[in-house]
């Protein structure tokens, strides 16, 4: 930094040079002025002028030093006005030996310094051109350059509104409207960015519960699809195939076929609507032995299934037992069946149960039916007293005797009661027996006697070794009565069936 040029000290013009001095030899004493003191033993000495050397340029004259400012005067400032002269004397200061020494607060002569954190000259940007074509774009702007507000960049504005669409599309979605949600959603995805607008979170929310919806209902309309084909297929809707009827069309001499049952349903409580109604020459696998009424003989409300079971037992026993009076004339497998009303059909008044017999496992040809009208005397004689002993028989206890000893004492007295109305109805008079079978029929009576006393034993049993051994010996019994009736169905004329054949083996 320059020294300001009002506090430089004014130059001085260099004196003309004088010729040098003769050299002195020794020194001369000063000259003091007059009252000045000079301690003993001080003395001024000056120094011999020096020869200049041939051909050297000469040496410039030296600057007077100074002079120390006048009291008052301020330190850095010339005085105005000539230079004083040199003090001379013995407290004059010495004079500089050498050339002057330059002025520290000088300007420097000469181009002046390049500064050590300046640009240099290369890396500076060229002067503005206007014709010259500009650069555009980021790679245009020097680095460092663009830093806080810059005029010709402003800001974004932040986005203020909400966009509807997205609202729409979060709330459809929330809802399981999926239709609405995925074309709102889809609205506002394209809106958001083109209006600045907030919303986006509510429409990719949307656009995501929309797909969600819309996959859980494919799978929901493939699973009705699959549904509806397998009832269909199987029976479960009120309309059937070509050539099918509904249960309640169903009447009494009916063979069908009902359709295979669907998965997960059992046969005791399948939802059965149509079945297929063929000749009963043909293969079939169900018989329609007549129908009932449960008006009045239970519950208002839908009945529970244990109730339904005894109501439609105690209407469909007799029913199958008037339309097959020969019980040996149904085929092994054909079980008895029924179909009773619906809850949806019970609440609109329907009361009809179906009485059937059914194989569910295999066809069979022929009607079980037992037509009265062609049967003689004795054969009508000879059904109507078995019936109800078979009947008492067909309702034995599922377990074992020491398992269910007061079941099975029940039954034992059912048993004697049945066996002694059937020697009493097989001896009734007036009856054409043929030759044959009237003797077949003495000894029958006389096992159905024994059999008889031997169900009464098991029946007043105290202990279940008694009534196990009673009951078996009253079992055997029946079984050597039943070989015996083969032989008296043949001689009646009657059908010993698929029974009677099993019952040989």
């Amino acid at each position: 930094m320059s020294k300001p040029e009002s506090d430089a000290a004014a130059p001085v013009s260099a004196p003309e040079p004088e010729p040098a001095p003769e050299p002195v030899s020794q020194p001369v004493e000063s000259v003091e002025p007059a009252g000045a003191t000079e301690p003993a033993g001080r003395v001024e000495l000056t120094k011999p002028p020096v020869e200049p050397t041939p051909g050297a340029a000469p040496e410039p004259a030296a600057v007077p030093a100074p002079a120390e400012p006048a009291t008052g005067a301020v330190p850095g400032v010339a005085a105005p006005g000539p230079a004083p002269e040199a003090a001379q004397g013995p407290w004059a200061p010495p004079a500089p030996a050498g050339p002057p020494v330059a002025d520290p607060w000088a300007t420097p002569a000469g181009p002046p310094a390049a500064h050590p954190w300046a640009t240099p000259a290369a890396a500076m940007p060229p002067p503005f051109d206007p014709d010259r074509p500009r650069a555009t774009g980021w790679a245009a702007v020097v680095p460092g350059a663009q830093s806080g507000f810059q005029p010709g960049f402003a800001y974004p504005q932040a986005p203020t509104a909400t966009n509807g669409f997205a609202v729409a599309a979060l709330v459809t979605g929330l809802l399981c409207m999926w239709p609405l949600a995925l074309a709102f959603a889809i609205v506002a995805m394209v809106q958001i960015p083109k209006r600045n607008e907030k919303g986006r979170g509510m429409a990719v929310t949307g656009l995501v519960t929309g797909v969600l919806g819309a996959i859980v209902s494919l799978f929901g309309v493939i699973g009705l699809l699959a549904v509806g084909v397998e009832a269909e297929e199987y029976g479960d809707t009120p309309r059937g195939p070509k050539g099918s009827v509904q249960i309640e069309e169903l009447r009494a001499g009916d063979c069908f076929n009902e359709p295979p049952l669907s998965s997960g349903q059992s046969g005791e409580s399948a939802s059965i609507y149509w079945v297929l109604v063929v000749s009963c020459s043909a293969p079939h696998n169900g018989e329609v032995a007549g129908s009932g009424n449960l008006a009045g003989r239970g519950p208002a409300a839908y009945p529970s299934t244990s109730e339904i079971d005894e109501m439609a037992e105690r209407i469909c026993g007799p029913v199958r037992d008037d339309y097959a009076l020969d019980s040996w004339l149904v085929p092994d497998g054909m079980e008895e069946g029924y179909y009773y009303p619906s809850r949806v059909s019970w609440a609109s008044g329907d009361r009809e149960v179906t009485c059937t017999f059914q194989d569910n496992t295999r066809t069979h040809t022929g009607s079980v039916h037992t037509d009265r009208t062609k049967l003689t005397r004795a054969q009508r004689t000879y059904l109507d007293a078995v019936l109800a002993y078979n009947n008492a028989l067909a309702v034995q206890p599922e377990g074992e005797a020491d398992e269910e000893p007061t079941e099975y004492r029940t039954w034992a007295k059912t048993m004697a009661t049945a066996s002694r109305k059937e020697v009493t109805d097989l001896s009734a008079t007036g009856i054409d027996w043929p030759e044959g079978a009237r003797a077949k029929l003495i000894e029958l009576g006389a096992i159905k006697l024994d059999a008889a006393n031997a169900w009464d034993a098991a029946a007043k049993s105290a202990d279940v070794e008694t009534l196990d051994r009673e009951v078996g010996k009253a079992l055997a019994l029946s079984v050597k009565s039943s070989k015996l009736a083969v032989d008296i169905r043949r001689e009646l004329g009657l059908s010993t069936g698929e029974q009677a054949s099993e019952i040989r083996v």
